[in-house]
């Protein structure tokens, strides 16, 4: 009988994971929606393209390399370890000190799990980036960021290791349910390094210091990459419970489904509300991108806040994007599709709501944390492009990117038929 339950476990615990990592992988295709809607239409192809491919960069060089470095297995080495050996291992704790009630499930489901969120580190960068960067420089960097900057932060979090020997962050009382910090700002800071290192898109910033508007070429499909992100989202944080198999772990995931609906909510009415404010119209970019600030907001401890306090600072993170896309411009990094503000501002927002809600976290471990992500990505990613930089270049020409990247780097347009002939 003992035996049946823990294979139960194991099965509602794998299938989930599974579920939920699936859900993380469409993303991938709100993400790709999203930032094809908000440039403009002679870059969209190359934007596609970025996203697709960097998705399979993502898995490739997390199951090479990444996923060794951030959980110290030797994944390709060993192999995957199989239910049975799971279920048995379980079976005798139980049965010497008692099993703790933890998640059980496949290594194949975890790493499943695992690789669709380092993919969505790498799809923030495409959009910060967007309209002016080589195709092949960024795929470069791609596969550093998968490969070994990302899981080296993600070792140091989520993995428990020192970091450099030097201090360990979760005796320092940092968490991060979900990633607000380890994925989302860490995708942040790398945007950020390379908008430095690449400059703004040509007439974006006027001599006087104004900013130029550059809309979007298909906001319908913005929206659309909105609400699959939204969707996703579900996946990214309630999968990140780890396990569904018990009453109280059901419980669990239904909590951060409901935070989770309620932060997004939150974020786009606050945003919808501060941009009729600020420009006294209904910014549908910033309503879209206070959407996702909410999610952003509410990773980082989606479990524990109540669903009125889930909203509110899912409101706080719509707030503050809409400012913090503000105050990007007047400094002068151009952000296409707003990215860094959505990850970056938002993400360390999220880091620093969780310990409000959650007495096993301390404001000064979370800011120790963040300190430690940001700067690990931000100097390291700064030398990748910078070497490629140095190699081949990061901008494409002025000629290439008034035509559009997309003739330049993919030999094809988005939308030919709209072309004068």
């Amino acid at each position: 009988m003992e035996n049946q339950i823990f294979e139960l476990q194991y099965a509602m615990d794998t299938f989930y994971f599974l579920i939920c990592g699936a859900l993380v992988m469409w993303m991938a295709a709100g993400f790709t929606m999203l930032e094809a809607g908000l440039v403009r239409s002679k870059n969209t192809t190359e934007i596609l393209t970025k996203n697709v491919a960097l998705y399979a960069i993502s898995c490739t060089m997390y199951l090479v390399c990444g996923y060794m470095i951030m959980y110290d297995g030797a994944f390709m080495l060993n192999g995957i370890a199989g239910g049975e050996d799971l279920v048995s291992s379980a079976l005798a704790a139980s049965a010497e000190e008692g099993f703790d009630g933890g998640a059980v499930y496949s290594d194949a489901s975890d790493f499943f799990f695992q690789v669709v969120f380092v993919a969505t580190a790498m799809s923030i960068v495409s959009g910060a980036v967007a309209e002016r960067m080589k195709l092949w420089s960024f795929l470069i960097f791609a596969v550093f960021m998968t490969g070994f900057i990302y899981p080296m932060e993600g070792s140091w979090t989520w993995n428990g290791a020192d970091v450099f020997g030097m201090f360990n962050l979760g005796e320092l009382g940092f968490s991060d349910f979900a990633g607000s910090g380890i994925v989302h700002m860490a995708g942040a800071a790398a945007a950020i390094s390379g908008v430095i290192l690449l400059g703004a898109r040509k007439g974006k910033y006027a001599a006087d210091g104004s900013v130029r508007p550059i809309p979007g070429a298909n906001l319908p499909l913005a929206t659309l990459g909105m609400f699959i992100l939204w969707m996703g989202w579900f996946g990214f944080n309630g999968g990140s419970v780890l396990k569904l198999g018990d009453i109280s772990s059901a419980n669990a995931v239904a909590m951060v489904f409901l935070n989770t609906n309620a932060a997004a909510a939150g974020g786009l009415i606050a945003a919808l509300i501060t941009a009729r404010i600020m420009f006294g119209k209904a910014d549908l970019t910033m309503a879209l991108n206070g959407a996702l600030a909410g999610l952003v907001a509410i990773t980082a401890e989606p479990s524990t806040p109540t669903p009125l306090l889930a909203t509110l600072f899912g409101a706080m993170g719509g707030v503050l994007v809409v400012f913090s896309i503000i105050t990007l411009d007047k400094f002068k990094l151009d952000d296409p599709v707003g990215a860094i503000s959505v990850h970056g501002s938002c993400g360390l927002l999220g880091l620093l709501l969780v310990p409000l809600t959650n007495d096993a976290s301390t404001f000064v471990g979370q800011i120790v944390g963040a300190l430690t992500i940001f700067v690990w990505v931000f100097v390291t990613s700064g030398i990748v492009w910078f070497v490629i930089k140095a190699i081949m270049g990061l901008r494409v020409t002025e000629e290439e990117e008034v035509e559009g990247v997309d003739i330049s780097e993919c030999g094809m347009e988005a939308y030919p038929e709209f072309v004068n002939q």
